[in-house]
């Protein structure tokens, strides 16, 4: 059947980590009977396995489910579950473009966390109808009245007609869908404009090419129609187009207000834009949507094909990845220590992980990466800026006129009692403090502004071991700060390995040498020759640390005699060893790339 828009809502769920929406959704389905009660399991829509592994959610899911209401009127529901994590935040921005109403829900225990308050900034910016689920109501611990309270304190949200819920016992899911069918605003397209469809995500599948999900804005869209993209002026006819019921359920067509996927055999990766409209190549729209803003990654690394012909095999399989998660940037790179590669850029830490992650298990490739840096901008003597995102990038001290380096503001909420271990942390991480807020008596938040690179390598696991697992993080980026930042440059035998360079704040420079000429000292092998480690600011070696040689006991056959018979012996093996140490090579294992994330762990003990 061809729904009007007045039956089609389209919604998502957002929330701060771990507070319900992918079981919010599971109960969702089940009272709908959208998925077989055989075939429902925990978190149904969390479909990779890193998700089900790490209990948290990394790619935004739409599904379509039908509900008949109390009125017996039957609408067409379309639900997109959201990622909580500050990392996917991108994920949450395009899903939230693809709707007209938000679930904000919030844990009857925990209250209000970061990730609520920035993910309701995002649907209000958004002009999203957004409605209040309390969730976890069953716990003992729960705080209904509190929770409630700190929705209308922190988020300024109307919180007396929230909906109280417990997504695992299925208390309230028929409230919600009642409260979606008539609280959310149906979709507002013309049916009888030409076709626009906004692309939200897409997905390469090996025998049917790239997978586009749609968001149809205005007109329809059905087999057999030619269609163009708006961005670059390419244009393909459409085999099939469907909906996801989740799995992927064909249809004769998708009509003005509904969401679901289109396929054209779109063999080149490049023609498929997340934020491109899809029109009509016969009848094109006059002008595209808005579109999505371009996101600004803000954590590099490199990554490197542990077999190095096994470089095409990784650009094909970031090719691939691109299009499911647009978030991520990468342009070829090369090193003197690890050959040809790629340079990428991620939303943060745990983004990097992820992405490793998936280039492994689904291409099945061994990847070396390098240190996670941020981009720093350099003014040089001349007044040229330049952004450099590797410590090799960075010119001669003498060039330098100024190094600054990216901030951010950090709002962390957490219970009263930790607020001097969080601003302790926040001391040790060169942050500056803005300000203390109280919500209520047990709860506040604090706002630091603190250097980018202090927060990508361990920040939010100190704030977890420091706040009892009570604190939670949002940050975004304020701009650049100059600052006293130096490049440390690590050499083994006089020759610097450009993978192991670092830029450091020159305060800490001694101590991040120190402590990784000691991680190498033990990671690298023991040669037939010494081998000599070097931290050096400006050609300057402020550390060294020795890995002595592999030595044969040339006079062990020498009993007793002339003692100039043995020196003779040893002065020839002092020889041959100057000569190998010119020619021989050191070879460094992938845990010494990894050696610098345990230098600043180990730091803090």
């Amino acid at each position: 059947m061809s729904w009007t828009q007045e039956k089609i809502r389209n919604f998502c769920i957002i929330a701060h980590i771990d507070h319900g929406k992918s079981t919010l959704a599971d109960r969702l389905l089940q009272m709908t009977g959208t998925v077989d009660m055989r075939n429902l399991k925990e978190q149904t829509l969390d479909t990779m396995d890193i998700e089900r592994e790490r209990g948290i959610t990394i790619k935004a899911v739409s599904v379509q489910m039908r509900y008949t209401a109390e009125d017996g009127q039957e609408y067409l529901l379309h639900l997109i579950d959201t990622p909580g994590h500050v990392d996917f935040s991108y994920e949450v921005s395009r899903s939230l473009a693809a709707c007209e109403g938000a679930l904000l829900l919030v844990d009857a225990a925990q209250g209000v966390q970061a990730q609520t308050l920035a993910n309701a900034y995002k649907a209000v910016d958004q002009s999203l109808e957004i409605i209040p689920v309390i969730n976890k109501v069953d716990l003992a611990s729960a705080d209904v009245d509190g929770a409630r309270r700190q929705i209308e304190e922190v988020i300024g949200l109307d919180a007396s007609d929230a909906i109280l819920t417990s997504a695992k016992t299925g208390l309230g899911a028929r409230e919600v869908l009642e409260a979606i069918v008539k609280r959310v605003p149906h979709p507002k397209g013309h049916p009888d404009d030409p076709l626009r469809a906004l692309i939200y995500d897409a997905k390469y599948n090996t025998y049917r090419g790239v997978i586009v999900y749609v968001r149809v804005v205005d007109g329809m869209m059905k087999a057999g129609q030619r269609v163009m993209m708006m961005s670059t002026g390419t244009k393909y006819e459409i085999t099939e187009v469907g909906i996801f019921t989740p799995e992927m359920q064909p249809k004769p067509e998708l009509g003005t207000g509904e969401v679901g996927y289109l396929i054209c055999n779109i063999k080149t990766l490049v023609d498929t834009k997340v934020g491109d409209t899809v029109t009509d190549a016969v009848n094109p729209a006059p002008k595209p949507l808005p579109g999505y803003e371009e996101v600004k990654p803000v954590v590099f690394c490199g990554m490197y094909p542990a077999v190095t012909t096994d470089y095409n095999e990784l650009r094909d399989a970031l090719d691939k990845l691109k299009l499911n998660d647009a978030s991520f940037e990468y342009k070829a790179d090369s090193s003197d220590a690890l050959g040809l590669g790629f340079r990428l850029g991620f939303l943060g830490l745990l983004h990097m992980e992820i992405i490793q992650e998936r280039l492994e298990r689904e291409f099945d490739l061994t990847i070396v990466a390098t240190m996670p840096n941020v981009a720093y901008r350099v003014t040089k003597s001349n007044g040229d800026i330049i952004v450099i995102e590797k410590a090799s990038q960075m010119p001669d001290q003498a060039e330098i006129d100024q190094v600054e380096e990216p901030y951010i503001e950090a709002d962390i909420l957490c219970p009263t009692e930790y607020v001097s271990a969080v601003i302790e942390l926040c001391k040790k991480k060169r942050g500056q403090h803005v300000n203390v807020t109280y919500i209520d008596a047990r709860r506040c938040m604090v706002v630091y502004h603190i250097p980018l690179a202090e927060i990508v390598i361990d920040f939010y696991d100190k704030l977890k071991s420091y706040t009892r697992g009570y604190g939670s993080l949002d940050y975004r980026l304020i701009g650049y700060r100059a600052g006293e930042l130096v490049k440390l440059d690590i050499l083994l035998n006089d020759e610097p390995v450009d993978a192991l360079s670092t830029i450091v704040h020159r305060d800490n420079a001694q101590y991040v040498g120190r402590a990784l000429a000691q991680k190498l000292r033990k990671l690298i092998p023991r040669q037939q020759f010494e081998v000599a480690i070097q931290a050096a600011i400006n050609r300057r070696i402020i550390v060294r640390e020795t890995v002595k040689a592999v030595r044969k006991n040339v006079t062990a056959k020498c009993y007793g005699g002339d003692i100039t018979r043995k020196r003779k012996l040893l002065e020839k093996q002092k020889e041959g060893k100057k000569r190998m140490k010119q020619v021989g090579t050191v070879e460094v294992p992938q845990e010494a790339f990894m050696a610098l994330l345990k230098v600043n762990e180990e730091s803090e003990r």
